[in-house]
This record gives structure tokens, sequence and C-alpha cells, in this order.
């Protein structure tokens, strides 16, 4: 247990240490600060990520380390994140002016929008995101050896589809780091327990319960049409999502280009305000978040056990998640663009699946 504990201390302390002395780029974010400037953040988490999960594997390789070390202390790993999570929201939470709200709300929600040390070299929400990946990845890996382990002579294919498909999904996140500046956490979350404990803990130990179910079980032997078309909607579900934010993200930064490629980057516009209609932003106002919705599916369909309930809390957690962040994020956009916003409500009606909602 101790070694369970200490080691996910260590993970997070070298991934501080490493995400502030390691070489990277500084830019510009959307956000402002309280004088009207553009918040600057300093990104290498892919780099990061790479070096903390290359020693993973080099010292397991090297036998100094099991290759399920992180599913065999799972346990140890969780209750510990879960104190540390519980310590930072009353850390960055408390000594902070209360805003008006009840001070649940304030645990909960927070109270800081961007909080940053060391001269912007430390992004708290950049940091948490980037912590949680790596932990995340850890756990991935380390549960597919488990699996493999266990059953060595039939392994499930689905469990090494999931593992590949979800270090896809981490590497390309970190890959696109400064599109992720200009979504709704870093534009309109605070930073308290939801945000704080949700990276430090349920992003990097709950994202991955099917690996929680799977490692153990048998092959299951899925017929392959499901390992093929779970990979094909994964597919589909990250060019909506990384397509969309990457749309949105151009459309921000680069408002005189005149199309994503074959697609308009058509806009509605009263002069001051500019919202963008055309992309993938045209079949609905949260398309990103159908795309997420059919990675997570994706993810759930692969392992093989369609009727077991635990490869699907994922998705479910995403439709809990979405469907309230979608509902705040146009009450937002209405205070924000006013007469605007109703021109594309009335342009694009649907709220997140095209047609359907």
């Amino acid at each position: 247990m101790l070694s369970g504990v200490l080691s996910l201390l260590c993970v997070y302390f070298v991934v501080l240490v490493l995400h502030v002395v390691l070489p990277g780029r500084w830019v510009e974010g959307y956000v402002l600060d309280p004088a009207g400037r553009r918040l600057r953040y300093h990104l290498n988490g892919l780099l990061v990520f790479v070096v903390v999960v290359g020693g993973y594997v080099a010292l397991a390789a090297s036998g100094r380390l099991p290759w399920d070390f992180f599913y065999l202390n799972r346990i140890a790993m969780l209750a510990t994140a879960f104190v540390v999570g519980v310590i930072f929201t009353v850390a960055i939470v408390l000594p902070v002016p209360s805003q008006g709200r009840s001070l649940l709300a304030e645990l909960y929600l927070g109270r800081l929008p961007n909080p940053q040390w060391l001269g912007g070299r430390v992004d708290a929400k950049m940091f948490l995101y980037l912590v949680g990946a790596v932990m995340l990845e850890l756990c991935v890996l380390s549960f597919a050896a488990h699996h493999y382990l266990t059953h060595r002579r039939d392994p499930s294919p689905g469990v090494f589809l999931y593992a590949a498909l979800f270090s896809f999904f981490l590497v390309e996140y970190l890959l696109f780091e400064r599109v992720h500046l200009y979504t709704y956490d870093f534009v309109a979350e605070r930073v308290g327990f939801k945000l704080g404990w949700g990276c430090l803990v349920f992003y990097p130990f709950f994202y991955c319960i099917g690996l929680w179910f799977a490692a153990e079980q048998p092959n299951p032997h899925a017929p392959p049409l499901l390992l093929v078309g779970s990979g094909v909607l994964f597919l589909v579900g990250w060019v909506l999502a990384r397509g969309a934010n990457l749309q949105k993200y151009l459309f921000k930064t680069q408002p005189h280009r005149s199309s994503f490629g074959p697609l308009s980057q058509r806009a509605l516009t009263n002069g001051d305000q500019r919202v963008l209609v055309g992309g993938f932003w045209g079949l609905s106002r949260h398309i990103n978040y159908l795309g997420e919705l059919l990675m997570a599916s994706a993810l759930a369909l692969c392992l093989g056990y369609p009727r077991a309930i635990w490869p699907w809390l994922y998705p479910i957690y995403y439709i809990a998640l979405l469907v309230p962040r979608q509902l705040d994020d146009d009450r937002r956009c209405a205070q924000k663009y006013g007469e605007l916003w109703k021109e594309y409500r009335r342009a694009v009606p649907h709220r997140i699946v095209p047609w359907i909602y």
C-alpha cells in the first residue's frame, strides 16, 4: 500500500517539476486577464507526457517495475489521489475572498477563473489536465499489461484496441494543447473541486473504468466486425470533436480565412460580434460534444462486453457532464451575443445531435 501512495505522489510531483523545467512554447490564449491582456501559457505537455510514460516503460522493461504496477496498486493510488484532490481544493479556494455564493458552491465550482504561478509558467488548468492525462495513460498501459499477463495464452484484442485508441486520444489531446485554450473549460470554468479533484482523481481513474472491469476478464472473442466498427466509430467521433474545436480555434485566430479545407467558414455577424455557423458548427451548436460521446461509446464497445454495465459508465458520465454544460454554454452565449445568438439558434436548431437533439 505504501508503495502505491508514494508512487502516486511521485508521479504528480514529477509532472509538476517537468512542466516547470522542460522547454516549451509560450502562446496567448483566448481568456483576458483583469487588465484586458490575453493570458499567456507555457505549453510543453506532450514532452512531459513522453518523458514520464517513457520512464515507466524503461523501468518496466528493465525489470525494476512490474508492467502492471499501477493496476496492482490502483486502490492505494486512488485513495491517495482522493486526498490530494481534497487538499488541492481547499488550498486553492479558501484563501480567495468569497464571490458571494455559498461556501459549498464555491468549493465545488471554485473562486479563481484562471490561477497562474511562476510568472505564468504554471497555469492551474493546464497543469491539472496534463497530470490527469499522464496518470490516465499510465493506468491504461498498466491495466492492459495486467490483462496480458493474466491471460497470456488468450488475451483479448479488444483490450489492446482500447489501450491504443485511448493512447491516441491522449497524445493528440496534448499535441493540440493550444486549441483547448479556446474551449469551454478555459473560457468559462473556475478552479475548485469540480476541476481540481476531477483532474487529479476522476479523470485518471474513472475514464479507464472499462479496463478496471476488463483487465481480469477472459477474452470474450468479440466478432472482428465489432472491433472494426468500434475503431471506425471512434475515428468518426474524433474527427467531429477535434475538427470542431480546431475550426473554432481557426475562426478565433484567423478570422479572415474563407474555409476549413472543403468546408466554408461562414459566420453570422452584427458588425462587432461574429458567431461561427459554417463547418461542423452548422450541424449542431455543440457538435464537438457528439464527437466526445461517440468516442466514449466506441471505447465501451471495443472491449467486447456490450451487456456489461461497467464499460458504459464512461459514456453515461459524458451525457451527465455535457448536457448540463451545453445548457450553461447556451445561456452564456445568449448573454454575450444577444440577438445574434437567437439568429444562430434559428440557423442551427439542434443542440448536440443533428436532427435529434
